[in-house]
């Protein structure tokens, strides 16, 4: 699917669009992709900054369709973990910036060539409006190379 139709969509989706999360910008090749979480009188947490919820859930798909679209239709690609580091409250708006590359990418393949699994971690910054830390969080992904695709 078209980048720019797969934004669309996706910041359509309720259960992003009703937490106030937004695809802000996604490279037509996947590899690229920024989110926005607007702080909204119905996201906020009791003492009114962002909702811990909330920023886990802006990191949510976004590493696994990355490398989804990228990979192709021959992969397994699943979210399998994720944690989060919280540094200060979010006091504005937050962003989180995710970035795949040709390296991530080979060497997905060559770990999962013989039909292994690769669960690969990856590390997202939460900032807020002033570019402070707000969170850190790994996520790591389950991938393995389906078996009709294998060469054995």
């Amino acid at each position: 699917m078209k980048a720019g139709l797969f934004k669309f969509i996706v910041n359509l989706w309720p259960p992003l669009f009703f937490s106030a999360i937004k695809i802000t910008y996604l490279a037509a090749d996947y590899r690229e992709v920024r989110v926005t979480l607007k702080l909204r009188w119905y996201n906020r947490n009791y003492v009114g900054t962002q909702y811990g919820g909330s920023l886990m859930s802006m990191t949510d798909p976004w590493y696994m369709l990355m490398i989804m679209n990228n990979l192709g239709r021959d992969y397994f690609v699943w979210d399998k973990h994720a944690e989060i580091d919280y540094i200060a409250p979010g006091k504005t708006h937050v962003h989180a910036h995710f970035v795949i590359n040709d390296e991530i990418l080979s060497d997905i393949r060559a770990k999962t060539a013989n039909g292994d699994k690769y669960v690969p971690e990856f590390l997202v910054e939460i900032k807020d409006d002033h570019g402070h830390l707000v969170a850190r969080v790994k996520r790591r992904v389950y991938i393995k190379l389906k078996p009709r695709a294998r060469t054995e």
